[in-house]
């Protein structure tokens, strides 16, 4: 279903484009798809969302610049751990969540690709992202607990672990998974969020995608964003 998604989303690509590239295995299923039509001649020039998935482009020979380089993009595309109707997301299961989301905010336009059992009525079954400053972690854990608190949210909050030392963003961060189960107001929870200082980022992706193309057993169809 990754592989059927990502082929339908290559068909949004155009020749020449500045494209962002996602982080995760159904941004690697496209990135794989890419790779073939650059070395058939397609040109397109690659911001990467991660340093895993600028490793794939390197070794893959999709061609790569920094956000700083090329700081407009037109279009990027990448997965999500869920997404609803209105096409809000939850990214940040593969810890790139920050740099998902610049390269996001400087596209045009972002196409998300994912399999059916990603998309859902309401978000939070799948834990929130939520990437801190290393200073002050348990201050910051703390203000976020008491925030979803005021929200009606509840659930168990755990620092990502990568074996038995703590997981590190790329950006030198940790990130504390948010177990909240169900989200009524994503764009509550992100003001929230956004005002505790030692939160870097979070998963919430809001008014960022343009449409999904999602897959299951049946193909890919495309979904445009619901009021």
């Amino acid at each position: 279903m990754k592989i059927k998604a990502a082929e339908l989303a290559l068909s949004y690509v155009e020749d020449g484009m500045r494209l962002g590239i996602g982080t995760g295995s159904t941004a690697e299923e496209f990135v794989r798809l890419l790779a073939e039509k650059v070395a058939g001649g397609f040109k397109v020039q690659g911001v990467p969302t991660s340093e895993r998935t600028a490793r794939l482009c390197v070794e893959l020979g999709v061609p790569l610049m920094s956000l700083d380089e090329m700081p407009e993009l037109d279009l990027t595309i990448d997965g999500a751990d869920e997404l609803d109707r209105r096409l809000t997301l939850i990214k940040g299961g593969g810890g790139a969540l920050l740099r998902e989301k610049i390269v996001a905010a400087a596209s045009s336009r972002m196409i998300v690709i994912a399999d059916e059992t990603k998309l859902v009525e309401t978000l939070g079954a799948y834990p929130l992202p939520i990437e801190i400053n290393v200073f002050g972690g348990v201050a910051t854990r703390i203000s976020i607990e008491k925030a979803a608190v005021k929200l009606g949210l509840t659930g168990t909050m755990a620092l990502r672990m990568s074996g038995d030392d703590l997981f590190m963003t790329d950006g030198g961060h940790y990130i504390l998974d948010a177990s909240f189960g169900r989200i009524p107001d994503a764009e509550a929870l992100s003001r929230a969020l956004h005002g505790i200082p030692g939160v870097v980022e979070h998963g919430l992706f809001i008014g960022l995608a343009s449409l999904a193309v999602v897959a299951g057993e049946d193909g890919a169809r495309v979904i445009e964003p619901s009021a």
